[in-house]
């Protein structure tokens, strides 16, 4: 499908590796010119080249840590006259309230929750005075289904989900859209982490990780990175033009259908 997205200017956030990267690919395959940040530089530029010499189209790399103000506004100024903003950059671990310290909740915050919102405040204003934009949030499913044990991750995107739906209730009246999307278990190098997490606490055994994919997500998988990213690149092109201050559940029912479990 065409999203007559040719032509326009996307920033995408942790873009380096995931679901970021596969953002990038498939704004890049429907010709949008790329602007590309994380914190590891070398693995950006890796990114940027493979997208480039894929989709032919033009990246420019900003290698920076958007927990930082200064990192956040040095990158709102480079990138002022994006038509699309991606928020994706971020992991907040998991814990309950005794395991997350208070140093570890604010220094994760500081990047997902904080830097979405700094980055969005910065970038809108510019949307605002041209009339038209997108920000999608790329958040997670943690923010509806709340868990004890990923307390600081749920809370935080909780936080996000409110953020978006209050932003994209006013923004959308001077031109600008914001929508969230809350991908839930997606196969990306985190989401391995805390399977074998998972599989350590429940049968002792780190390598029966695939059991808890088949017992726990109705579609017996995890969703890919490319499943969460075409649906980000169609919510941010003009065939979703009525779409503003709400979020799209990507999970295949993982959120709804089951409890969760002590410990994990």
């Amino acid at each position: 499908m065409d999203l007559k997205l040719r032509g326009r200017t996307a920033l995408v956030t942790g873009a380096s590796m995931g679901i970021g990267f596969a953002v990038a690919h498939v704004l890049a395959e429907e010709g949008c010119t790329l602007h590309l940040a994380a914190r590891n530089a070398a693995r950006l530029e890796a990114a940027a080249e493979q997208i480039r010499s894929h989709a032919g189209v033009e990246v420019t790399v900003h290698p920076c840590d958007l927990s930082q103000t200064a990192a956040v506004e040095a990158l709102s100024v480079a990138c002022s006259d994006v038509d699309i903003l991606v928020n994706n950059a971020g992991g907040i671990p998991r814990g309950t309230l005794q395991e997350i310290d208070a140093a570890t909740w604010r220094r994760a915050w500081d990047l997902k929750v904080f830097g979405y919102i700094d980055l969005s405040r910065a970038i809108i204003a510019r949307m605002y005075e041209r009339g038209s934009g997108v920000i999608v949030n790329v958040i997670g499913a943690a923010a509806e289904r709340l868990d004890p044990n990923y307390i600081a991750g749920c809370t935080g995107n909780a936080a996000l989900n409110a953020f978006s739906t209050c932003l994209g209730q006013e923004s959308i009246s001077r031109g600008v859209r914001v929508v969230a999307v809350n991908p839930g278990p997606v196969m990306t190098d985190r989401f391995m982490q805390g399977l074998h997490w998972r599989a350590e606490k429940r049968f002792g055994d780190r390598s029966r990780w695939q059991e808890i994919l088949t017992r726990d997500i109705p579609i017996g998988r995890a969703g890919t990175p490319e499943e969460v990213a075409h649906a980000v690149a169609f919510l941010a092109s003009d065939l979703s033009s009525y779409t503003s201050g709400t979020g799209l559940r990507i999970d295949a029912g993982f959120s709804g259908s089951l409890k969760v479990r002590p410990g994990e």
